[in-house]
This record gives structure tokens, sequence and C-alpha cells, in this order.
């Protein structure tokens, strides 16, 4: 009887990708820096696929060209879908000094992906735009 054995040393590579598709919860804000920078940042409502209809909430931001098309198409209940990965954002409060950690997505490319009347009232067919980075 052959047998082999394999000695796990390391992982192959390691991954930080979440992929999303959820509701935006509010418009989103811009931010243009004296660099030419801007940053776009929105919360995304994900609801859970169960009996009690839990509904996650997540910080998204993106940057440069994507962020423009985001602040200008995405809308307050826009269904998005969003590629990136997870930062985790942590500081000091001023009031307590208790340290604060809360989850970020830096993302990476965005969908639209309701109906062009979802996201411009002027316009009934249907669409769903990529914008990739």
């Amino acid at each position: 009887m052959n047998t082999q054995s394999f000695t796990y040393n390391q992982p192959l590579a390691d991954v930080n990708h979440i992929v999303l598709v959820g509701r935006a919860g509010k418009d989103p804000e811009i931010r243009y820096f004296d660099s030419g920078k801007v940053v776009t940042t929105f919360s995304l409502a994900v609801n859970r696929p169960t009996k009690d209809a839990h509904t996650d909430w997540f910080d998204i931001e993106i940057w440069g060209k994507q962020a423009e098309i985001a602040g200008e198409y995405v809308k307050k209940g826009s269904l998005i879908g969003v590629d990136g990965k997870l930062r985790w954002d942590s500081w000091i409060s001023k009031d307590t000094g208790e340290t604060n950690i809360k989850p970020m997505v830096i993302a990476d490319s965005i969908r639209l992906l309701g109906s062009k009347k979802d996201n411009n009232p002027n316009t009934a067919s249907s669409q769903t735009n990529s914008f990739d980075t």
C-alpha cells in the first residue's frame, strides 16, 4: 500500500475578498482632497436569507473614478453589488478611552443591479451596470 503524506506549512495564498449584494442605506457622501483623490462612502443593508430576516449593515468605501460613479448613480435604496476587501478600523474613544473596532469594506468594483427606473426615475428599461477599477 502506497501512502503519501503531505505537510501543511503555509497557505498557498492569503485571501481577503468579500462580495455583497444589498441596498444602499443612504445617499453616498463624496469627499474630494487637495491631492485630487476622491472617496465615496455609503452604507449597505444586506438581508440574510433566514426566517428571522436579520439585516447586516456594512460601511462601504470606494476610491477614484469608482467613487465618482458611485456618487452619481448610487441612491438610497439602490440595489448594489460590491466586490472588495475587508479592513478593520480601530480608534480610541475620547469619551471613554475604550478601543472601538468596526469593519469597513473597501470596494474594488460596484454593480448597479436594479433597473434604470430604480436608479433614475426618468428612465424605465432594465440594466446591470458594472464599474470595475
